[in-house]
């Protein structure tokens, strides 16, 4: 975390519980941390032309609830690392737990007839959404948050083995990308939170274009929005072919990961 001594910016006295490493107004006087701001946005842009993707061929509404909570989460972070305001970090960490509580729905669901609903578990996800938000609003402890989410990414970790292990192992390339991404930038948040001095005191000896690349919790967003991103790839891959759909996985550009697909045509 951050030291306390920081600048004061346009968004006033810090009120969050959480001030990360980031030097606070270095960059601009409008953002408290420019980089861990601005390095949202594979969480926004991105999960948008999804879920229009999503629309246009026609898939099951939970697909699309998966991209557009990834984009409420990277707006949300947006917001609280621009002001840091404790009203603000609600709507970074809140939608984390509920956007995670969609994927563990698609990812059970994976194996069901088109369109059907599994009402007990959503009302257990929906119930354990509102009870974490109780809690969590009561204690205002992140560690007790950052636990809460850990056990949901846990149960997206074993559900995606279990299936590129039981089901469709050629899946794993996918699978374990995403993974080995996202479980990248939770490595980098450590490094962020443990050498945080460290990392600020080199900062301050090296040209600006090189301090930015130790910005970690930037690292952070970058890696488990495009981590996230290719599970909701993963869990669509696996939901059409269950559904006797030909998912592909194409690169706009060359760079960026899309999937494409088409129904199995009857003869």
């Amino acid at each position: 975390m951050a030291p306390a001594a920081d600048r004061q910016g346009y968004w006033g006295h810090t009120t969050s519980t959480l001030d990360w490493c980031e030097e606070n107004y270095a960059v601009t006087w409008y953002m408290a941390e420019f980089w861990n701001t601005v390095s949202n946005l594979i969480m926004i842009i991105p999960p948008i032309f999804g879920a229009i993707q999503s629309v246009r061929d026609g898939l099951e509404k939970r697909y699309i609830a998966a991209y557009l909570a990834l984009t409420v989460v990277g707006m949300g972070s947006w917001c609280f690392h621009m002001t840091l305001k404790y009203e603000m970090q609600l709507l970074d960490e809140l939608p984390m737990i509920y956007s995670s509580c969609i994927f563990v729905y698609c990812m059970f669901e994976c194996f069901k007839t088109k369109n059907s609903v599994n009402y007990h578990l959503l009302f257990t996800l929906v119930l354990f959404s509102l009870i974490v938000t109780t809690i969590y609003l009561q204690v205002k402890e992140p560690v007790f948050h950052q636990v809460m989410y850990g056990m949901l990414v846990f149960t997206l970790v074993l559900r995606s083995i279990y299936i590129v292990t039981w089901v469709y192992p050629w899946l794993r390339g996918l699978g374990y990308t995403s993974l080995g991404i996202f479980l990248l930038g939770f490595l980098l948040w450590n490094v962020d939170n443990i050498f945080c001095n460290s990392l600020r005191n080199f900062r301050k000896k090296v040209p600006p274009v090189v301090g930015v690349t130790t910005q970690f919790h930037a690292w952070w967003h970058i890696l488990t929005g495009l981590g996230s991103y290719l599970h909701i790839l993963f869990s669509i891959y696996t939901r059409t072919l269950y559904l006797r759909y030909r998912p592909k996985v194409k690169f706009l550009f060359g760079i960026w990961p899309v999937i494409l697909f088409e129904p199995l045509r009857k003869h």
